[in-house]
């Protein structure tokens, strides 16, 4: 997963699994199942962080070949560790992959776009390196609405401190939105475009197994936490403990909705 701005730092693979990792596996398994590609494809997983994606693909759609990339080392070195043959990885930028051109049969990225600067060369480049009729994929989390977790998590950081308002990937994050996903893909020249969504549940054992990946400094809003003094740390955390839905035990049991989009390269070069 790329960089985005000075809080969004994606960096440590332990957590960010504590953080995302865990749910953005079970979204895309279902991402996967729905674009129900065939055997013996060329796969290339742009932005890959830990290898959530790439490992799926690899133990599941019985590729030809799967190739991960992401700008983090520290997210690659996790990945190779972590993913099943015949998955590779490899450290790249993916607004200018080293690769050429319409060399995969299939280019998908999970919930890295909003990372990315500027998202439109990272599906230009995707529109490169796919072959024509190939397919390029992609989901991301709906920060706006369908996040529960973070949609909490800022709501209460607002209530507490209205400036972290202007933080909320909602607001920061057009491409959290299906209008502005279909318009990215359709401007690269893709065609065939279908926008859609996925939902998983979310489950904590309890407020700590919530909480506790805020702390870790690996995204927006757990740099935002990072930021705060000991004082306003704890107002923030007894606020959204005060907001968050009781479960059995102790649990907390939200969901998480990612938007996918698709389309596919079409005969001749990228438009």
């Amino acid at each position: 997963m790329d960089a985005g701005g000075p809080s969004d730092v994606w960096a440590r693979g332990d957590a960010y699994e504590r953080y995302m990792g865990r749910w953005s596996r079970r979204v895309a398994e279902l991402f996967l199942a729905r674009l129900g590609a065939p055997a013996a494809l060329r796969w290339l997983d742009v932005g890959c962080g830990t290898g959530a994606l790439t490992s799926q693909v690899a133990s599941r759609c019985r590729p030809r070949t799967v190739l991960g990339l992401d700008r983090s080392g520290e997210f690659v070195r996790a990945a190779r560790a972590a993913a099943p043959v015949p998955a590779r990885f490899a450290v790249a930028d993916a607004s200018a992959l080293p690769l050429r051109d319409a060399v995969f049969d299939a280019v998908v990225s999970g919930l890295a776009l909003n990372f990315v600067e500027p998202p439109e060369a990272a599906v230009a480049e995707a529109a490169r390196v796919v072959r024509p009729g190939g397919l390029v994929a992609a989901y991301v989390w709906d920060y706006a609405d369908g996040m529960a977790l973070l949609r909490l998590f800022w709501d209460a950081a607002a209530a507490v401190d209205p400036a972290a308002a202007a933080l909320d990937e909602g607001r920061r994050f057009p491409l959290c939105r299906p209008d502005p996903l279909r318009a990215l893909w359709t401007g690269a020249g893709l065609t065939d475009v279908t926008v859609g969504s996925v939902e998983v549940p979310t489950v904590f054992t309890g407020f700590e197994d919530l909480w506790e990946p805020f702390l870790s400094g690996q995204g927006p809003a757990p740099g935002y936490v990072a930021t705060l003094a000991p004082g306003a740390r704890d107002r923030l955390r007894t606020r959204l403990a005060a907001t968050l839905p009781a479960g059995p035990g102790g649990s907390v049991r939200l969901t998480a909705r990612a938007w996918t989009v698709r389309g596919r390269r079409p005969p001749g070069p990228p438009q």
